[in-house]
């Protein structure tokens, strides 16, 4: 993805936000890194449909095109939440990661902010990318919701192109120690497999004996 959006720039930011706006696609780490490559420190300029932009004006193309791209994408799972219905997300739900758990949360995050659930959501990591087809399944009005989602939408960009753009030549140093968390992750992973399989394997064995000893 990284480099994705070193080679396309603004193109590959716009896509993968409007992708992000209904399915899962790192909008922290798209935004994060756009901005650290607007700034000059990573590359010497920035493609912006064919054009080479450097400091504040690479900084405020990337904002746009991250905006742009959620905020069409956001209009698109609106529109598929309220053609589809509930329906839908039964039958196709778990092609956008929205499981019936997950819908099910959805429910309830509309059903406590009310209004504005969907500028809360657009400001929340994960929960960011569950809010627009729930927005239409449950009549969230079309220009509220658009309204409310390009606030949160835009400040959301602003601010991690902005984290992107202070780390700039501080990225590599950045993504090395972000790797340590990605290990952590891989091996909690691995330890909850592992007690899986032997709970599995004790489960087994337990099984057999019982019905042994009620001989």
């Amino acid at each position: 993805m990284t480099s994705w959006l070193a080679q396309y720039g603004v193109i590959a930011v716009f896509f993968l936000m409007m992708i992000d706006a209904v399915f899962p696609a790192a909008s922290e780490l798209v935004m994060v890194y756009a901005g650290a490559l607007a700034s000059g420190a990573l590359t010497h300029s920035f493609d912006v449909l064919g054009w080479h932009a450097t400091d504040f004006g690479a900084y405020l193309a990337v904002v746009l095109a991250g905006v742009l791209g959620y905020q069409i994408g956001a209009i698109g799972g609106w529109w598929i939440g309220d053609r589809g219905g509930e329906p839908f997300v039964h039958r196709y739900g778990r092609w956008f990661h929205l499981s019936a758990a997950r819908f099910d949360r959805a429910e309830q995050w509309f059903t406590r902010w009310n209004d504005w659930a969907v500028f809360v959501g657009r400001i929340t990591p994960v929960a960011r990318s569950f809010v627009s087809i729930p927005a239409g399944v449950f009549g969230s009005p079309f220009r509220r919701y658009n309204v409310l989602t390009f606030a949160g939408n835009s400040i959301w960009c602003l601010v991690l192109a902005a984290i992107g753009w202070a780390l700039g030549a501080n990225w590599d140093t950045f993504h090395k120690g972000f790797r340590w968390v990605e290990y952590l992750v891989v091996v909690g992973i691995l330890a909850v497999a592992a007690y899986w399989v032997l709970r599995w394997r004790r489960t087994a064995t337990i099984a057999p004996a019982d019905d042994d000893s009620s001989r």
